[in-house]
Protein backbone atom coordinates (compact mmCIF):
# COMPACT_ATOMS: atom_id res chain seq x y z
CA UNK A 1 0.00 0.00 0.00
CA UNK A 2 1.29 3.45 -0.91
CA UNK A 3 0.03 6.73 0.49
CA UNK A 4 0.68 10.02 -1.29
CA UNK A 5 -0.03 13.14 0.73
CA UNK A 6 -0.18 16.72 -0.48
CA UNK A 7 -1.34 20.16 0.55
CA UNK A 8 1.01 21.33 3.28
CA UNK A 9 2.55 24.76 3.37
CA UNK A 10 2.91 28.03 5.21
CA UNK A 11 -0.20 29.80 6.47
CA UNK A 12 -0.86 32.67 8.84
CA UNK A 13 -2.66 32.13 12.14
CA UNK A 14 -6.38 31.99 11.55
CA UNK A 15 -5.91 30.75 8.02
CA UNK A 16 -6.92 27.51 6.34
CA UNK A 17 -5.24 24.62 4.57
CA UNK A 18 -6.50 21.42 3.04
CA UNK A 19 -4.48 18.21 3.11
CA UNK A 20 -5.19 15.33 0.78
CA UNK A 21 -3.97 11.77 0.67
CA UNK A 22 -4.45 9.07 -1.93
CA UNK A 23 -3.99 5.39 -1.16
CA UNK A 24 -3.09 2.84 -3.79
CA UNK A 25 -2.33 -0.84 -3.83
CA UNK A 26 -4.14 -3.52 -1.84
CA UNK A 27 -6.80 -1.60 0.08
CA UNK A 28 -8.45 -3.51 2.90
CA UNK A 29 -12.22 -3.75 2.68
CA UNK A 30 -12.54 -2.52 6.27
CA UNK A 31 -10.15 0.29 7.05
CA UNK A 32 -9.63 3.53 8.85
CA UNK A 33 -7.80 6.40 7.22
CA UNK A 34 -6.44 9.23 9.24
CA UNK A 35 -4.01 12.03 9.83
CA UNK A 36 -1.36 12.16 12.51
CA UNK A 37 1.11 14.92 13.22
CA UNK A 38 4.48 15.27 14.83
CA UNK A 39 5.84 18.56 16.05
CA UNK A 40 9.56 19.04 16.76
CA UNK A 41 10.51 17.33 20.00
CA UNK A 42 7.09 15.76 20.44
CA UNK A 43 5.58 12.36 19.83
CA UNK A 44 3.40 11.64 16.87
CA UNK A 45 -0.26 12.13 17.73
CA UNK A 46 -3.60 11.42 16.15
CA UNK A 47 -5.28 14.44 14.59
CA UNK A 48 -8.34 12.84 13.03
CA UNK A 49 -9.43 9.55 11.54
CA UNK A 50 -12.42 8.23 9.65
CA UNK A 51 -13.65 4.71 9.05
CA UNK A 52 -14.75 3.51 5.64
CA UNK A 53 -18.28 3.66 7.08
CA UNK A 54 -17.76 7.41 7.48
CA UNK A 55 -17.41 7.68 11.24
CA UNK A 56 -14.94 10.42 12.21
CA UNK A 57 -12.82 10.77 15.29
CA UNK A 58 -10.98 13.96 16.29
CA UNK A 59 -8.36 14.97 18.79
CA UNK A 60 -9.82 17.41 21.31
CA UNK A 61 -7.34 20.06 20.20
CA UNK A 62 -8.80 20.22 16.68
CA UNK A 63 -12.51 19.65 17.27
CA UNK A 64 -14.57 22.37 15.67
CA UNK A 65 -11.67 23.55 13.52
CA UNK A 66 -10.70 20.53 11.41
CA UNK A 67 -12.92 18.33 9.28
CA UNK A 68 -11.91 14.94 7.91
CA UNK A 69 -13.59 13.38 4.91
CA UNK A 70 -12.98 10.51 2.53
CA UNK A 71 -13.94 9.20 -0.86
CA UNK A 72 -14.08 5.42 -0.76
CA UNK A 73 -14.35 5.09 -4.52
CA UNK A 74 -11.06 6.96 -4.96
CA UNK A 75 -9.40 5.75 -1.72
CA UNK A 76 -8.67 9.29 -0.70
CA UNK A 77 -8.86 11.13 2.61
CA UNK A 78 -8.81 14.87 3.14
CA UNK A 79 -8.35 17.13 6.12
CA UNK A 80 -9.79 20.62 6.00
CA UNK A 81 -8.01 22.73 8.58
CA UNK A 82 -9.54 26.07 9.56
CA UNK A 83 -8.67 28.61 12.22
CA UNK A 84 -5.12 27.35 12.27
CA UNK A 85 -2.95 28.13 15.27
CA UNK A 86 0.84 28.20 15.64
CA UNK A 87 0.58 25.05 17.75
CA UNK A 88 -0.78 23.21 14.73
CA UNK A 89 2.66 23.48 13.16
CA UNK A 90 3.93 19.97 12.52
CA UNK A 91 4.64 17.36 9.91
CA UNK A 92 1.33 15.71 9.07
CA UNK A 93 1.25 12.04 8.13
CA UNK A 94 -1.48 10.15 6.35
CA UNK A 95 -2.24 6.67 7.66
CA UNK A 96 -4.37 3.69 6.74
CA UNK A 97 -4.98 0.74 9.03
CA UNK A 98 -7.38 -2.13 9.34
CA UNK A 99 -8.84 -4.19 12.18
CA UNK A 100 -8.58 -7.18 9.85
CA UNK A 101 -4.84 -7.37 10.40
CA UNK A 102 -2.48 -5.90 12.96
CA UNK A 103 0.20 -5.60 10.29
CA UNK A 104 -2.03 -3.58 7.97
CA UNK A 105 -0.76 -0.19 9.02
CA UNK A 106 0.81 2.11 6.44
CA UNK A 107 2.12 5.66 6.44
CA UNK A 108 2.55 8.39 3.90
CA UNK A 109 5.69 10.46 3.55
CA UNK A 110 4.52 13.43 5.62
CA UNK A 111 3.75 16.98 4.64
CA UNK A 112 4.85 20.04 6.58
CA UNK A 113 2.30 22.52 7.87
CA UNK A 114 3.70 25.75 9.27
CA UNK A 115 1.42 28.27 10.95
CA UNK A 116 3.26 31.51 11.43
CA UNK A 117 2.90 35.21 10.84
Amino acid sequence: VQLQASGGGLVQPGGSLRLSCAASGSIASINTMGWYRQAPGKQRELVASITNAGRPNYADSVKGRFTISRDNAKNTVSLQMNSLKPEDTAVYYCNIRSILSATYNFWGQGTLVTVSS
